[in-house]
Parts: structure tokens; sequence; C-alpha cells
């Protein structure tokens, strides 16, 4: 493909309560098995786009850990690869990034040697599957300046989180409003795009000479009269992650047989760092159903409507319930769990009891063996 991609995977939430404390959004465990950021790469390779650099900064150990080998993704190569990116202090320089922007400017002799001609921008914190030659396709057949993948807001969804677009009957965007507190329209921003490298660099230039730092509020919104940008509306399946809520649902929403077959049974797969782990156990007296258990977990108790993660051991006569149990989790004997996130590495005690009435509920123990 004519295109490099770029990830940005180093933002933070509060709306991810205390699930952020630990790691960036991109690293969020999805899915059992995988990582936020997998199914950004996973498109990037399987669009067969050879260079792609990973923009982190907050908490960026775990995610720069889960990256050490890109052979997972089929970056390791000769021409072209994986690269990450972390903010660095220099001769000219000594700000952390300050923007989706001012990330590229600190990188950007990441653009400047390249030679392919489009770059493709998207987020780590997304769930989907994504051709980006379509994508491509469309931007040059349209002559576009910039081409923004967009889609129909779906019920219930806070559009506070999102930029909301309007479009012609040409797709050419007229307005776009980031995170308004009313909402004019219900299509929403996807916070993917792809944009001729030249003229990417040309922009983030100029955007720095005048000490402005956001990808979407100082160029998208303030060239949105100027540049030709378009709206690429996609109707398949697609979640941002950023808030507990909406990380709860994705990962519930993999429960739903279609769905899985989808991520993981139909051309292109998705793609991850494997552990050499054993497969699940199921002891006498297990009882599962309708659940996601991954590899190295040993089940004694029940386990409904879940999801549990690598390495998750549950105790004699456990009933977890409707939750999320992240990886390396201890459960004790005789525990009840019901509508909760238990974070990674926690030592759940005999006895215990967490069950959540009205929100998600997020169990941290503070007797963790190994943060990561």
């Amino acid at each position: 493909m004519r295109a490099i991609g770029i990830i940005l995977a180093g933002g933070n939430s509060h709306r991810m309560r205390e699930l952020s404390g630990k790691r960036a959004i991109a690293a969020m465990p999805v899915a059992g098995s995988y990582r936020a950021i997998d199914f950004a790469l996973s498109n990037m390779s399987n669009s067969h786009i050879q260079k792609v650099g990973v923009f982190t900064q907050y908490n960026a150990r775990s995610i720069n850990e889960h990256l050490s080998s890109s052979k997972w993704w089929d970056f390791g190569r000769k021409q072209g690869g994986l690269f990450v990116f972390t903010p660095a202090v220099t001769r000219e320089n000594s700000f952390w990034y300050r923007g989706t922007a001012d990330a590229i400017y600190q990188n950007l002799s990441f653009l400047k040697n390249s030679h392919e001609p489009y770059v493709v921008i998207t987020s780590g914190d997304c769930i989907y599957k994504m051709d980006y030659n379509k994508l491509l396709e469309f931007h040059i057949e349209r002559k576009a300046d910039i081409t923004v993948v967009c889609r129909e807001m779906p019920e219930g969804e806070d559009h506070q989180r999102f930029g909301m677009i309007k479009m012609n009957e040409e797709y050419q965007i007229e307005d776009f409003d980031e995170k308004p507190i009313i909402a004019k329209a219900n299509t929403i921003s996807c916070g993917i795009y792809v944009i001729r490298r030249r003229q990417l660099i040309e922009l983030i230039e100029k955007s720095a000479k005048e000490d402005r730092h956001d990808f979407v509020k100082d160029i998208l919104i303030r060239y949105k009269n100027v540049k030709r940008i378009f709206g690429y509306k996609i109707h398949d399946y697609w979640r941002n992650i950023a808030t507990v809520e909406s990380y709860y649902r994705t990962n519930m929403d993999f429960l739903n047989l279609d769905i899985r077959n989808y991520f993981f049974n139909e051309y292109p797969d998705i793609y991850s760092k494997v552990d050499d782990l054993c497969p699940a156990k199921y002891n006498v007296g297990a009882n599962v159903r309708n659940s996601l258990i991954a590899s190295g977990c040993i089940i004694n108790g029940t386990v409904e409507n879940s999801i549990l993660f690598k390495k998750v051991f549950v105790g004699n006569n456990c009933y977890i319930k409707n939750s999320i149990i992240l990886n390396d989790v201890y459960i004790g004997d005789n525990c009840h769990i019901e509508n909760c996130i238990v974070e990674s590495r926690d030592t759940i005690k005999a006895n215990s009891r967490h069950v959540s009435q009205e929100d998600i509920g997020i169990v941290i123990e503070q007797n963790e063996r190994f943060v990561l």
C-alpha cells in the first residue's frame, strides 16, 4: 500500500477511572487475549502498510513491552517495520506531547524520512476491522486533502465524547464540531484519517509555528472551509473504549457469537502477542456458561456471562457473573463477583463479595504481586 501508518497510543482518560492507573488506554486488554492496539496494528498489517509508527506517552511501559517484538503483526522486515516513539528531551525541545499534532511534530523526521505518498492516522483505543486500501481509494477518487472515517451515532452513546460531522450529498464535510454539548448531527468521527504525507508535514509545521498542538481542533476544524475534507462512512462494528462503560460493553459484545466470528473467524485476522500458556482447565465442580475463558485459567467455581483473561484462578464455590476479570487474578474460595471489572494481578481474598448494583464496579485489591 502506498501509505505509512501512524497510531496515536499515548492517551489517558479520566473516564477510565482506576483502570488507566497502570496502563495507557491502547494497552487495555480486550476479548480475553488481545490488547486494544492489536486491532489497529492488525488493520495496518492486513492493508499491507509496511511501515508503522506508534506514538506512546502516558504509562507507556505496558504497551512498550507488548510491542517489544514486531513479528506478531508481520512487521519484522528489512524495509519498513514497526517503530515506537516516546517523548524525548532534545536540545530543541523538552516538552511532553502537548497534543496529537505536537506528537507528530516531535517525530516529524519519521515522515520526512519516508517515501510513501500518503499517511493513515488512527488511534489505538478503538476496536474495529478495516481495509485502509478502500479508504485510500475513496480519498484519491474524491481528490480530497483529508479524509475522515465516520459512522452513524449508535443509540445511547454519549455524543460529547466524539467529534460530530455534517456532510453534504457528495460526502464533503461542511461542519465539524469537536465534543459538543448539544449535537447538531448524528455522524461521529472515528478518529481515522488519511492525508498526503507532504501536506501533513506542511500543516504540522505551520501549526507548530503558531503554537497549536491538536490535530482535530487546529487542523481539521480550522481548515474545514479551506481544504477539501471528506467523510468516509463505515457501517461495520466500531467501538471506542475510552470510558469504563464503553470498555465493559465492548468486551461483553464478544460474548455474541456473530461478533466473535466477525473478528476471529472471518478474513482478515486479528493478531496479538502470543504467550506460551496451557489451555484453560476446568476442574470437577466447574460450571461455565456463555463466557470467554483465556489460556492459563483454572476454573473451580461458576462463571456466567463473563470474560476471564489469561492466568485467572477461580476458587471453589465462587460465583462470577456479568464481570470482566483481567490477567493473572487469583480469586479465593466462596467469592461472589457480579457486574464488576477486576484489575490485573489482584488477589481476591476468600469469602469476598463484590456486587455492583448500578455502575460498573472496579475491584482493586491493595495486594498486587506485580504491576504490568
